[in-house]
């Protein structure tokens, strides 16, 4: 279980090595880079997949500081330095989409291209604000109980098989660990009006049962993004690529074998 010292923080990866274009996925709130074990599968023999855990979650120890998902890019490609890697494929889920497109405002000669999954650039509406806060005050207060954690899980996975898995990680971590990552979700900027600026391919998956970020939110910013041919979409919910991975693989690897060297 490989960490990497960077920007003060114990970034915790995984890499499956080769020669092949390198490709670094972000995963979504109150998930792990486990979420992405189908992806890794499907793309490992073509491309170097690198999968993280993001401050607040998995096995990334962090210095429990405030931080921003601009911070969360500087991670990304802090790692992707570690790594050796001057140019990748950044992508991610949710919030994963949020910093991924951090970094292609950061550094946008090091993003070959975008892979963003049920993301989006706006903010959320005031209601949507106003129960997320309501949510995450619940968690903190009493934790992850049990009629909690069922209700964010079927917003986000909403799955008989995943939901008691993630439910059983959520409930075995201290509710404090949401505290900085939730403030950091919760007080995000609005990337929205500089999408014009990220210029290299782009490709949003979004799931047609998302209540989470809507699939507006979801066309919204491929509209805004020169790169982006428009928005593809599969059936699930918020964590598609999870529960739905193969048209999701299958549009992930039609966009890879199309980019341009």
């Amino acid at each position: 279980m490989p960490h990497a010292a960077i920007n003060g923080q114990q970034i915790h990866y995984e890499d499956t090595g080769g020669d092949g274009p390198p490709v670094i996925l972000g995963h979504g709130f109150l998930m792990d880079l486990t979420m992405f074990e189908h992806q890794v599968a499907a793309l490992r023999d073509q491309y170097r997949v690198i999968t993280w855990d993001e401050r607040g979650f998995g096995r990334t120890v962090t210095d429990g500081a405030p931080f921003s998902y601009w911070d969360s890019a500087a991670d990304c490609l802090g790692l992707l330095d570690h790594l050796g890697i001057d140019r990748a494929v950044v992508g991610g889920m949710s919030q994963g989409g949020y910093l991924s497109l951090r970094v292609a405002l950061t550094a946008p000669d090091r993003v070959r291209a975008l892979i963003l999954l049920d993301s989006g650039a706006a903010l959320d509406a005031p209601e949507k604000l106003a129960a997320n806060q309501g949510m995450v005050d619940m968690w903190l207060a009493v934790g992850p109980v049990d009629e909690l954690a069922q209700a964010v899980a079927t917003i986000i996975i909403d799955d008989p098989v995943e939901d008691p898995k993630w439910i059983a990680k959520w409930q075995a971590r201290p509710k404090e660990s949401m505290a900085e990552p939730a403030r950091c979700l919760l007080t995000r900027d609005d990337v929205s009006p500089r999408l014009g600026e990220i210029t290299c391919p782009a490709l949003v998956i979004h799931g047609t049962e998302d209540t989470a970020i809507t699939m507006e939110h979801a066309e919204e910013m491929a509209a805004g993004l020169p790169g982006c041919g428009g928005v593809v979409k599969v059936s699930g919910a918020h964590a598609a690529n999870l529960t739905n991975p193969d048209p999701v693989n299958a549009a992930i690897l039609d966009f890879l074998a199309g980019l341009p060297a």
